[in-house]
């Protein structure tokens, strides 16, 4: 008995997570490279729509994310761990599994699959940065070297088990969006500056504005796994989770709010509508802040990566495998099943 209980570990196997592992998984989770290109979107919108979206963006998402924190315990004796119980609680065991299963599915691997894409690009640009005479590579070689890293991590237990590299990725993602506004700062504002559209048709304008909103719903992404994350903290009727799950979560979003309005206000001030889709670009120089800011984004998508992986790898051993498939719970079980979904 207690050689499965160590083979097969579910994220909520340990309640013992203390308020400060959720902030540093709700910051690895929702701040992404996504970050730097806050200023183009602000180039798309302008300055009145761009700070409504990118103020009621961070509202609404930190109501909606307290909403998820009360759902998780407000059945009296139950604890919704994840959203495949949620839904269920709320549509019915087989309807809700078949409403929120595909698409937190679809949401989680697909993050993934562009952090993934993400990781391997920022590897590129850092090699390229340090060392422009060097002889080409192509992505997919970067992409498999970041890959690497997820091979070795993705064989840690559950997310309690991740709180480390959380942590060195949220430090990380505020590191590379503190390079991007200093140097936007040290960079000083433009000649010639313009805060206008640069779309010369009206469709463009509203095509540029609906792909900029897009981008900053992208950059507040991060819901799909906070019931996951609340799992791993303890409750008693005296003391329930929500209580240092919110307290982590308000941590959290002051970290998101000292990364992403710097970075959208100062560098769209600085550049106007000339600024790149990534920032790091406009900024050109100097040459080993530009690189070692890559390099940030390199280890903040390595955790973020596991994040997203964890839920699904919980889903696919223990709800589909063993309970549906009637797998035996082993340690090679879970090294196939990473192995392959990381290899995908």
């Amino acid at each position: 008995m207690e050689k499965q209980s160590e083979d097969r570990q579910p994220n909520n196997s340990e309640r013992n997570a203390k308020w400060w592992y959720s902030t540093f998984h709700n910051v690895t989770a929702m701040v992404g490279a996504g970050v730097l290109g806050l200023p183009f979107s602000m180039a798309a919108l302008g300055w009145g729509p761009g700070l409504i979206i990118l103020i009621l963006s961070w509202i609404i998402t930190l109501y909606t994310l307290w909403q998820m924190v009360e759902m998780h315990e407000m059945v009296p004796g139950k604890r919704l761990d994840t959203y495949n119980e949620l839904g269920q609680h709320a549509f019915g065991e087989k309807l809700g599994l078949w409403i929120v299963m595909p698409q937190q599915l679809v949401v989680q691997v697909g993050v993934d699959i562009v952090y993934m894409v993400t990781g391997g690009a920022s590897l590129q640009k850092f090699h390229n940065t340090v060392c422009p005479s060097c002889k080409p590579i192509k992505l997919s070689f970067f992409i498999m070297i970041f890959a690497s890293a997820q091979f070795v991590l993705c064989h840690l237990p559950n997310l309690n088990s991740l709180s480390s590299v959380s942590f060195v990725a949220a430090v990380m993602s505020f590191c590379y969006s503190a390079i991007a506004w200093v140097g936007s700062v040290h960079k000083g504002v433009q000649a010639n500056v313009q805060y206008t559209s640069k779309a010369t048709t009206s469709a463009g304008s509203v095509f540029n504005f609906f792909n900029a909103l897009g981008s900053v719903a992208f950059a507040y992404a991060g819901h799909n796994v906070v019931l996951e994350i609340q799992s791993t903290i303890p409750s008693t009727p005296e003391k329930p989770s929500k209580g240092p799950m919110w307290k982590g979560v308000i941590f959290a979003y002051m970290v998101v709010a000292l990364c992403y309005f710097p970075v959208a206000i100062i560098g769209y001030y600085v550049f106007g509508n000339e600024v790149k889709d990534n920032i790091l670009m406009s900024l050109e120089k100097p040459a080993w802040l530009i690189a070692m800011a890559n390099f940030f984004v390199v280890l903040h998508v390595i955790g973020s990566y596991q994040i997203y992986a964890m839920p699904v790898f919980d889903f696919i051993e223990n709800k589909v495998l063993v309970e549906k498939l009637n797998f035996k719970s082993s340690k090679i079980l879970r090294f196939v099943v990473r192995n392959v979904y990381v290899g995908k």
